[in-house]
């Protein structure tokens, strides 16, 4: 298990790319978790979005919301590297 670990749900925009594959090759540090429902009832229906490491991470399109999940993981993998 990674230092890094990204929470989606299953019904998330954000499933419109391949989260775990891209993330998981990019950074060894993380694991990428899918949920049924990470319950914010909703959420992951009107817009792309993650947990990095409990922070909410958002995106106005999947894309998007991958480069936003991204910075989260670099800023946490600083914190950790420090």
């Amino acid at each position: 298990m990674g230092i890094v670990v990204v929470e989606i749900c299953e019904a998330s925009l954000i499933n419109e790319v391949d989260v775990e594959q891209i993330l998981e090759s990019e950074y060894p540090e993380v694991s990428v978790v899918t949920y049924d429902c990470l319950s914010f009832c909703g959420l992951c229906r009107v817009r792309p979005y993650a947990m990095v490491n409990g922070t909410r991470v958002f995106g106005k399109t999947a894309d998007a919301c991958l480069e936003a999940i991204r910075e989260q993981i670099d800023n946490e993998l600083a914190f950790y590297m420090d």
